[in-house]
């Protein structure tokens, strides 16, 4: 128990100590990209659950981002003012689900507050996930992948091909989204510190929800599951309910993900709903470990930073899929998995034995 909480602390020492880092050698411009890294970070540990615990494998992941992104930008910046006069708009502006604020040209706009924005955009993606669940986790294997494959494509095609969403050119001018005690999620330099801290905070309080979930009951039953659903099945636990929980749980942490980068970058594209996208999560649940957390986590920092601050440059998308090849013929279950320790230490083992040998 005290050790699941010391990994925790740990992890949020090394962030701290991050921030102090380019603090001291005057380099805090990087933690544009490291507040970036964690919101996708936050729907890698989503599907990293869904992955190497539920067992199931998800290629449409960017597809959920895409929704609590795209959803919380259309209803904060698409203008009601024309049906200010229904009586639902009235009483929805005097409760404060909606707001008024100023366009870019000085002009006034009647549109959604960003934390209602956020909830409906969170409840949509984990309903679609609850409805799409049920049918596809039945499949297995190579079937689920292509299932999923599917619905990140609609995904994909909707956003990219409708108006309304701002079609090749997505949408813009995203609000701030406002915070208790005046802070906000956004990209203006001013707030970059607390942005970088909101952001891993937010990671922090996910991992520390799944961590406790794995040490559960309900962890309990999802290893067994991975390991055998036949077998799991056969003891009389109900493997379609959790495998379905667990993907709207994971679905949940994507949106909310997209919903929070979206405000922080003032914006959305297609490009974050595409395929290479979602084959980007799962080759980092891949190389980190498929069922260990920090594994995934770990990795989420230093690769999307690195492609973030473009070391990858044009081979971007390629350095991913290699990655993926690379992994399943090589670490199939990934550099950081639970195990590394006790492997090397029998490397170690091996080799030692052999000098006394000789």
């Amino acid at each position: 128990m005290a050790s699941k909480y010391s990994q925790i602390i740990l992890f949020s020492l090394l962030i701290a100590g991050i921030q102090v880092l380019t603090h001291v050698t005057d380099s805090s411009y990087h933690l544009t990209q490291l507040t970036m890294t964690a919101y996708y970070s936050l729907l890698v540990i989503g599907l990293c659950m869904l992955i190497g615990y539920a067992g199931q494998i998800s290629i449409g992941h960017a597809g959920f981002f895409a929704i609590g992104g795209y959803i919380s930008a259309f209803l904060t910046t698409h203008d009601f003012s024309a049906q200010k006069g229904l009586p639902i708009v009235g009483f929805l502006v005097k409760t404060g689900i909606m707001t008024r604020r100023p366009d870019l040209y000085g002009g006034d706009l009647l549109t959604v507050h960003p934390w209602t924005a956020c909830i409906l955009a969170v409840c949509t993606a984990l309903l679609i996930a609850f409805v799409i669940g049920g049918p596809v986790l039945k499949l297995r294997g190579h079937y689920l992948a292509m299932a999923t494959l599917g619905f990140g494509i609609i995904i994909y095609r909707i956003v990219l091909g409708t108006t309304l969403l701002g079609a090749a050119d997505g949408i813009t001018d995203v609000p701030a989204f406002g915070l208790p005690g005046g802070i906000e999620v956004s990209g203006k330099g001013a707030g970059r510190i607390a942005n970088y801290y909101i952001a891993w905070g937010t990671v922090v309080a996910g991992m520390t929800l799944l961590v406790n979930l794995i040490h559960s009951r309900v962890g309990r039953a999802l290893t067994a599951i991975h390991g055998a659903e036949d077998a799991a099945d056969a003891m009389g636990i109900d493997t379609a309910d959790y495998k379905l929980r667990i993907f709207v749980l994971s679905a949940g942490y994507a949106a909310l993900a997209g919903v929070l980068l979206t405000h922080y970058n003032g914006g959305i594209g297609p490009s974050e709903a595409s395929v290479i996208k979602s084959v980007r999560y799962v080759s980092i649940v891949a190389i980190g470990g498929m069922a260990s957390l920090w594994g995934a986590l770990i990795m989420s920092l230093l690769l999307n930073y690195l492609s973030l601050r473009g070391s990858f440059g044009t081979f971007d998308d390629a350095v991913f899929g290699a990655i993926l090849i690379l992994i399943m013929l090589f670490a199939p279950e990934g550099l950081l998995r639970k195990q590394i320790i006790g492997d090397v230490k029998a490397l170690f083992g091996r080799s030692a034995g052999r000098g006394e040998d000789q």
